[in-house]
């Protein structure tokens, strides 16, 4: 796993991000803390911990902390983790091999795919959001993945700068693939079972994010 770099988006998140480290202490791959400089508790949470790299984003939003940290990406792969430990990173060593044997650029995790897909952390909004986001992009977009707003995905790196993405805020999670299969990059799709977070809030606004999502495909559909 050394030509893997986790990229760790981690607003907020000092109660959480300790406990994450420590669980992937034994992983031989490169992580990567993206955050905000001015997130003084995240940062003094994590100042002990050894063999991690820490990128403060330029811009604000968790769309901005992806782009930066794939852009600071130096291994040949990347994996897109988040800090609160919802997203297990027993997936990753499967992850790599399916991306690896398929010869994938993108391999997005499924809360939905079975067997083996789930969540201890999704409600009736966010399950019913996501079903309709997915629908939208499998339908108009010819995606064929079955969770779009599930941003646990292991990629080629190269293939992710290309790309060029633009969206600093959560509507990334719905451009990312847009383009990638605009692009002719292959995509592929595995089961991935969500945590409960360690601690801290859910960053989504489920209404104001889920519209941005929304004009946003509705944007990127009219907008070849």
């Amino acid at each position: 796993m050394q030509d893997l770099t986790l990229i760790i988006p981690a607003k907020y998140e000092s109660e959480s991000l300790p406990i994450f480290l420590n669980e992937l202490s034994n992983l031989d791959c490169k992580k990567l803390i993206v955050l905000e400089e001015s997130d003084k508790d995240t940062i003094n949470s994590i100042k002990h911990f050894k063999n991690i790299n820490i990128l403060y984003q330029s811009k604000n939003g968790y769309g901005a902390a992806l782009i930066e940290g794939v852009e600071n990406c130096t291994t040949h792969h990347f994996c897109i983790i988040n800090a609160d430990g919802s997203m297990n990173p027993d997936y990753l060593k499967d992850m790599l091999k399916i991306t690896n044997d398929k010869n994938l650029d993108f391999l997005f995790a499924s809360r939905y795919e079975k067997p083996g897909g789930g969540s201890d952390d999704d409600d009736i909004i966010t399950l019913i959001g996501n079903y309709i986001f997915t629908k939208i992009g499998n339908l108009f977009f010819s995606l064929n993945i079955s969770d779009i707003l599930y941003t646990f995905v292991l990629g080629k790196t190269s293939s992710f700068k290309n790309l060029k993405l633009k969206s600093s805020d959560f509507t990334l999670c719905v451009e990312f693939p847009i383009k990638a299969k605009r692009n002719g990059y292959s995509l592929g799709t595995t089961p991935s079972y969500e945590r409960n977070r360690i601690g801290g809030k859910k960053k989504v606004n489920a209404f104001k994010d889920g519209l941005l999502i929304l004009l946003k495909m509705i944007n990127m559909f009219f907008k070849k």
